[in-house]
C-alpha cells in the first residue's frame, strides 16, 4: 500500500497508472467499522473492474465552523493506516491543510438547495466545505467510482447533486450505516460521550425505526401525527437535546406535507452533551388508507 503525503506524491504515483480504473474514498480519519465497510464495498467495486482503490484521510478545516471540533477531532493516523491496509486500498493519500488550500485561495464549491436544512441549518458553510474538498480530490485522483455512507444522508444527497450538476464523470455509490448491537450508528464523535449518554444513545435510532415502520404501515395519517409519535418517543432520553426531526423526500430532501411518496426518508440530529449525534432511517412505500 502506498501513503502519499503531497499532491505532488499522488500526481506522481497517478502517472503510470491513469488507465486504471479507480475507487475513491474520502475520510477523515479515526476509522472505525463504518468506514473500513465502505473499503471493503470500493474493494469489490474494483476488483469487479479490475481497478483500484484509493482512500483519502484529511481532516478538512473549511467544514468546520468556528466553535466546532477541528482541533480536537482524532487523528490516530498509524492505527488508520492499519487499517487501509488490512482492508486492500492500495493507495491512501494524507495532505496536510497547507497542500490542500493556499493561504490567498477564493474560490469554493456552494451549493445551495439541499445544504440549507437538516444539518445545514445548525451548520452554515458546512456543506460548501464538504464539496468544495470532495471536488478537489475528485480532481486530484480522478475516479471512476466514490464510496460515501448512508450514514451522513444529506452529505450523501449533497455529494450526488454536485456529481450532476457539475458533470463530474465519477458514479457515487453508497454504503449502509453500520451499526453497534444496540443499534447506534458507528461515528468518530461516539468516543466523546459519557457513559451515562452512550447507554441512551440507541434511542435515537430506535425511535426513528418505529417511527419509519409506523409510516409504513399507516399507523401516522399525515406527517404531522408522525412528528408527534416521534417527539413522545424520543422524550424518554433525558439526557438528550433534540436539533431537528424531519420527514423527507429521499432524493430532494424536501419536507413532506403528506404520504404518498414512493420513498422516504427519517433524519434527525440531537445532542448528548456537547456531543452531536446524527442517524436516518428510510421507509418503503406507505401503506395508504
Amino acid at each position: 500500500m502506498e501513503v502519499l503525503t503531497s499532491k505532488t506524491e499522488l500526481r506522481d504515483w497517478l502517472a503510470d497508472r491513469r488507465s486504471r480504473p479507480r475507487v475513491l474514498v474520502p475520510t477523515m480519519g479515526a476509522l472505525h467499522r463504518g468506514h473500513t465497510s465502505l473499503f471493503d464495498r470500493a474493494r469489490e467495486e474494483a476488483d469487479a473492474l479490475g481497478g483500484e482503490v484509493v482512500a483519502t484521510i484529511f481532516v478538512n478545516p473549511v467544514q468546520f465552523g468556528p466553535n466546532e471540533d477541528f482541533d480536537a477531532y482524532p487523528r490516530p493516523l498509524e492505527a488508520d493506516l492499519a487499517q487501509c491496509r488490512e482492508h486492500g486500498v492500495d493507495a491512501v493519500f494524507v495532505p496536510v491543510v497547507a497542500d490542500m488550500y493556499e493561504g490567498d485561495r477564493s474560490i469554493t464549491v456552494t451549493e445551495t438547495r439541499l445544504s440549507t436544512t437538516l444539518c445545514g441549518a445548525s451548520r452554515p458553510g458546512h456543506f460548501d466545505g464538504v464539496c468544495t474538498v470532495v471536488a478537489k480530490l475528485f480532481l486530484l485522483t480522478q475516479p471512476d467510482a466514490a464510496v460515501f455512507g448512508e450514514k451522513d444522508y444529506q452529505q450523501l444527497a449533497v455529494i450526488r447533486r454536485m456529481v450532476r450538476d457539475l458533470d463530474f464523470p465519477v458514479r457515487i455509490l453508497a454504503g449502509a450505516t453500520v451499526r453497534e448491537e444496540d443499534g447506534l450508528a458507528l461515528s468518530s464523535r461516539n468516543v466523546y460521550l459519557t457513559p451515562e449518554q452512550r447507554a441512551q444513545a440507541p434511542i435515537l435510532q430506535r425511535t426513528l425505526a418505529a417511527t419509519a415502520q409506523g409510516i409504513a404501515e399507516g399507523r401516522f395519517a399525515t406527517p404531522q401525527a408522525a412528528r408527534e409519535g416521534f417527539l413522545e418517543a424520543f422524550g424518554e432520553a433525558t439526557l438528550a437535546r433534540l436539533d431537528y426531526f424531519e420527514i423527507v423526500d429521499a432524493a430532494s430532501l424536501e419536507a413532506v406535507e403528506y404520504f404518498g411518496k414512493a420513498e422516504l426518508r427519517l433524519l434527525a440530529a440531537a445532542f448528548f452533551g456537547k456531543t452531536r449525534l446524527i442517524d436516518n432511517v428510510g421507509v418503503g412505500r406507505v401503506a395508504l388508507g
